[in-house]
């Protein structure tokens, strides 16, 4: 029986979500409550568009010159992918046996390391690992749940080898501070799996969604970080060695 995934959008030539061209499969649904979600749409797990893993791949196939030419890929975001783990495990298995590049967009926010789980990542070329903050009291603040899921995450993604990029939303007021982003570094330090930080300067970009649906925005009075506070951050991780951009 074809599994069905619940599909929020797709976007057929993304750039910023992986390397190269990306085909991206936005999935429905999250459980994290990001006070800047610019998808904001996402949250319900009950919305989005029905769909099976042959639907995908035939719109994939057919834009894979694009996706080869520039060392893309696939990428599934979100919303969260992995609350779908079993339809994103199969739309990367299907991925792979195309020969093309899977990377897995995630908050991770596993409730449970099961054989799903281990299966998407073995079909997994790359994992784009979001932390919001290594503070658990601020990141319940930001986010509204803790970060301890997360964080064990990245630790399992360190004992399989799983090649990652960690992703840091710097945000005024909540992730801003050079002691969160001291934090950070040492915690990822030790990963070996971890190529590259990736340092995301906050946007109101998905403001006008939380606008449309009648939602309170909290951020009104935030406003995206400095080139120099950019630069500040990425310091930290760039003293102790690490490769960090944004």
């Amino acid at each position: 029986m074809a599994v069905i995934g619940r599909i929020h959008s797709i976007e057929s030539f993304g750039t910023v979500d992986g390397p190269g061209i990306r085909f991206i499969t936005f999935m429905q649904g999250c459980l994290m409550r990001c006070l800047y979600c610019h998808n904001r749409d996402t949250w319900d797990l009950h919305g989005g568009k029905e769909m099976k893993v042959d639907d995908l791949m035939s719109q994939i196939i057919s834009y894979r010159p694009f996706l080869e030419a520039s060392g893309g890929g696939v990428t599934a975001s979100g919303g969260e992918a992995i609350l779908q783990a079993d339809f994103v495990a199969e739309l990367f298995k299907a991925c792979k046996k195309e020969g093309i590049h899977t990377c897995l967009d995630t908050n991770g926010f596993v409730r449970k390391h099961t054989p799903i789980i281990d299966e998407l990542l073995d079909n997994t070329d790359l994992v784009m690992l979001d932390i919001k903050q290594i503070d658990d009291a601020k990141h319940i603040d930001l986010t509204n749940v803790s970060n301890q899921r997360t964080l064990q995450f990245a630790e399992y993604l360190h004992k399989r080898g799983q090649k990652t990029w960690i992703r840091y939303v710097v945000v005024g007021g909540y992730t801003d501070d050079i002691p969160s982003a001291q934090a950070l570094a040492e915690f990822i330090k030790p990963m070996t799996n971890v190529e590259k930080i990736e340092l995301l300067p906050y946007h109101e970009l998905g403001k006008h969604k939380w606008e449309a649906m009648g939602v309170d925005y909290e951020l009104n009075n935030i406003s995206p970080p400095s080139t120099e506070t950019m630069e500040q951050i990425k310091k930290v991780f760039t003293d102790m060695g690490m490769n960090a951009v944004y």
